[in-house]
């Protein structure tokens, strides 16, 4: 392991090292957390010759302070809230309404554009490996492994390059098996541990999904 990473690609190939005996597994999928998650699941999906889609999160950020994640919802209804961060900003039940419908109107913006407006592909029964560029509060990936229980994924795999040692405890006991190259504390934050991490944007993702599927096939 190599440490900051030079880029998410370069983290994504490092997870990919860590998950070689899934290679010729008929039955995995890769779903990114986009934006961000979509570049260091591209060469994974590659590795495990495996198709690659997104299941779209959208954080809650506390009023103010959007980089504070008070929650998070995901596609198929999904909302979770911490209530430690909800108490201690005082943040009322209108407020969150308010802030959860302005980012639901972005998960139907993306999924209109990464998924041309079709549902999150059929996970019943599959091996699923989630991907995200890091975890802090692990906010959105506590939503989106919700959705994938939800719709009774066979096994939940979450891979990261870095979380936060409390968040990776969190989530470890929430799922099947976590894949994590580094668990510091304190975190500090994600891109402190990446010497490129300049934002995702959506012409990126596109371009890795439309690469990808070209080489793999599409799922949708």
């Amino acid at each position: 392991m190599k440490l900051p990473f030079k880029n998410r690609r370069e983290a994504g190939e490092q997870l990919a090292s860590e998950l070689t005996s899934m290679i010729g597994l008929t039955n995995v999928l890769v779903l990114a957390l986009p934006r961000g998650g979509v570049p260091v699941a591209e060469p994974i999906a590659q590795c495990l010759g495996a198709p690659l889609s997104v299941l779209l999160v959208r954080k809650l950020g506390v009023p103010g302070q959007p980089e504070v994640a008070m929650g998070a919802i995901s596609e198929n209804g999904v909302r979770v809230l911490n209530k430690d961060i909800v108490d201690t900003f005082a943040i009322d039940a209108r407020e969150i309404a308010r802030i959860e419908q302005r980012e639901r109107q972005e998960l139907e913006r993306r999924q209109q554009l990464y998924r041309s407006g079709n549902p999150l592909p059929e996970v019943t029964g599959k091996t699923v490996i989630l991907v995200d560029d890091g975890l802090a509060t692990g906010a959105t990936m506590k939503a989106a492994v919700e959705v994938l229980k939800r719709e009774k994924v066979g096994t939940i795999v979450v891979a990261v390059p870095v979380a936060a040692r409390e968040t990776a405890l969190e989530i470890r006991s929430a799922i099947d098996q976590l894949i994590c190259l580094a668990q510091p504390h304190p975190l500090e934050a994600i891109g402190y541990w990446y010497l490129d991490f300049a934002q995702v944007n959506d012409e990126e993702v596109l371009d890795i999904m439309l690469r990808h599927s070209s080489k793999f096939g599409s799922v949708t």
